[in-house]
């Protein structure tokens, strides 16, 4: 696992190495064991690499590396798990000077071109430079599990792993993107292609850039998960389909055991992660190491006798992390340097600590069991939805005058009681003609985030409504693909398209590599996303059991008290905590002072409201609070 960065010269100049290497050196984290930097000979483009050092640890791994012509440089981030088997196909008519993955991607590219990421299995960002075609190529993995950002400046293409890596440019400069802030206030992070920061844009997961001498950079998607689900049609045997299942994940994660240094698995208890550990412990044949954390006097939160139980039953070797509220409020600016962009989730700040952790114990590989819920519809609120979708299919038969009188009349009255904040966004929803679902979680629905901004911050938010993150149409793209009334499939590709990308994912990325630890996502091997995408809602959510078919599938090799155990889901006590004078005090000076305000965007005696409702205990605002606290800690660090 790497850090990348680089610039090209669209028209030819040069760029300066030794701003590249500037650039690089702000992501030591991201590879402290090695690095490197190389510029071509006319100075058009320069490349940087921090190095993780995983497969080969050998110095004929440094990046960036080229071809034997030294024609071709390539500057990679991640890990191919299947380049041992594209490397027999190919070693005949290459010679080879290492071990590595990102070898094989580079002679891979000599004989196929741009086509060369459909053959490559795995996680990765990646630059490459090709001398004789005048040509760069910047991709990011099917899924988006490695981040990629660029901008354009003084007539370069500038990228990097990290905007921390961008903003080391001297003619790169820190400005909010306004318009992007509604959607960060839905969402909890900005969805692909737009950051909170002005100029600065986002690879979307399975997308490349290619430029080419005397044409502008052109993004284009190489990959979608609904083009394998509309060839192979949808499953409809389920014992077949169980099997199938068990057998690509067996696969899956027995695949991401390859490494040259120690590795281990983030363990909850909860069916994803034991599934992994299972798995694991067939395939290692030994002890896997496992990491859990608990909350201080939280015991609704604390899933340490959960998972202690779990690596008991496979053997083992366990470790706790405890956390207390005072950690969690001094992890924040640590945090804030370590997002780069806000990620209004709280889980970050366990995940931080859990990486640490495993650092320190020597652990350099973990698997985390993100995705299964967005895959298979775990989540509560997916069968909620997959129930209510008939209903709200007949209301958007009512004509839209009626709706907008019904959201006038029956949303505010909704909206006044804090237990049907998410009923009364529907009905504003309705009345505007939007869909039913945006996203799996939300921070602050519609009227929540108009009632909190100031004037001006309204005028820029009436343009950005929270449907309109749904960037590229994807919802409309699912239901002309496939069939209709798979309700269940169509929120989970919106997640997949939107939050798994963006927060989930960036989450699990950023906090591990802050302490150079490597996360790897078995659910999301892309072979299992689109088999996911072929399996019917009822094999999904069956009565009133979420995830029915992988459940069947785990369930010879975890049993039944683990699958049917009632799902907690990965939470933090800071709505709790929140309301603690010293943590919630600390969080209504962090957004009430902070220098956002000079921009004139919120109303602040709205806010103050904000934080005395949750702090009196007359609603559960911690999530809203803590989306406000990430963006003003983010916006003092890196904006003021």
């Amino acid at each position: 696992m790497c850090g990348i960065c680089g610039a090209l010269h669209l028209s030819g100049g040069r760029v300066a190495p030794e701003i590249v290497d500037r650039m690089r050196d702000t992501m030591v984290h991201r590879g402290p064991d090695d690095m490197g930097g190389w510029a071509s000979d006319g100075g058009t483009v320069a490349m940087g690499h921090r190095r993780l050092s995983i497969v080969d640890l050998s110095a004929a791994g440094r990046g960036p590396m080229s071809n034997e012509s030294g024609r071709i440089w390539l500057s990679f981030n991640g890990e191919i798990y299947n380049h041992k088997q594209l490397r027999k196909g190919i070693e005949d008519r290459h010679r080879f000077r290492s071990n590595t993955d990102t070898e094989v991607i580079i002679h891979l590219y000599e004989e196929r071109g741009l086509d060369v990421l459909r053959s490559l299995r795995g996680m990765f960002a990646l630059s490459l430079w090709d001398e004789d075609r005048q040509r760069l190529l910047l991709a990011r993995d099917r899924v988006g599990e490695k981040p990629l950002y660029h901008t354009e400046v003084d007539g370069q293409l500038v990228w990097a792993s990290e905007i921390k890596a961008l903003l080391a440019h001297p003619s790169v400069r820190p400005d909010l993107d306004e318009e992007s802030l509604a959607h960060y206030l839905s969402y909890g992070a900005v969805p692909a292609p737009r950051t909170l920061l002005r100029g600065i844009s986002k690879l979307p997961p399975g997308h490349m850039l290619v430029w080419e001498a005397g044409r502008r950079p052109e993004v284009s998607c190489w990959w979608s998960p609904l083009d394998a689900a509309r060839l192979s049609g949808p499953l409809r045997d389920e014992q077949e389909t169980v099997l199938r299942l068990r057998e690509l994940l067996t696969d899956s994660v027995t695949e991401r055991t390859m490494a040259d240094v120690p590795h281990g698995l983030f363990l909850s208890g909860g069916v994803d992660s034991s599934l992994i550990l299972a798995i694991l412990t067939a395939a290692l044949g030994r002890s896997v190491r496992t990491y859990s954390i608990g909350f201080e006097e939280q015991p609704r939160f604390d899933e340490r006798g959960i998972a202690a139980d779990v690596a008991q039953r496979f053997g083992a070797d366990h470790t706790e992390v405890v956390l207390s509220p005072r950690e969690a409020r001094e992890a924040v600016p640590e945090l804030v340097f370590a997002q780069d962009e806000p990620l209004s989730d709280w889980v970050c700040i366990p995940l931080m600590m859990l990486a640490r952790a495993v650092r320190k114990a020597g652990t350099i590989v973990v698997q985390v069991g993100e995705g299964s819920d967005e895959l298979f519809s775990g989540y509560p609120r997916y069968r909620r939805y997959a129930n209510l979708s008939p209903l709200w299919n007949g209301y958007m038969g009512v004509p839209l005058a009626l709706r907008r009188a019904a959201a006038s009349a029956v949303g505010p009255l909704l909206g006044s009681l804090g237990s049907m904040r998410e009923p009364a966004d529907l009905f504003y929803r309705a009345g505007r003609d939007e869909p039913l679902f945006i996203s799996g979680a939300v921070a602050h629905w519609e009227r929540e985030k108009w009632n909190m901004l100031s004037g001006r911050g309204r005028s820029i938010a009436a343009g950005q409504p929270s449907s309109a993150g749904l960037a590229g149409g994807h919802q409309s793209t699912y239901w002309r693909t496939l069939a209709d009334g798979d309700y269940a499939g169509a929120m989970g590709y919106q997640d997949l398209m939107i939050r798994l990308p963006e927060l989930l994912l960036m989450r699990v990325d950023k906090m591990t590599m802050l302490s150079s630890v490597e996360a790897r996502v078995p659910f999301l091997d892309h072979r299992v996303v689109e088999m996911a995408f072929s399996i019917p809602q009822d094999f999904k959510i069956r009565g009133g059991r979420t995830k029915h078919i992988l459940k069947e599938a785990a369930g010879p090799l975890l049993g039944s008290d683990i699958i049917d155990r009632p799902k907690v889901g990965f939470d933090v006590p800071l709505s709790s905590w929140l309301r603690e004078p010293e943590l919630g005090g600390w969080a209504e000076t962090t957004v009430m002072e902070s220098k956002l305000h000079q921009r004139d965007l919120f109303d602040r005696d709205a806010l103050r409201h904000l934080f005395r409702s949750h702090a009196a205990g007359k609603a559960d605002f911690g999530y809203r609070i803590w989306n406000l606290v990430n963006l003003s800690a983010w916006y003092d660090h890196w904006v003021a």
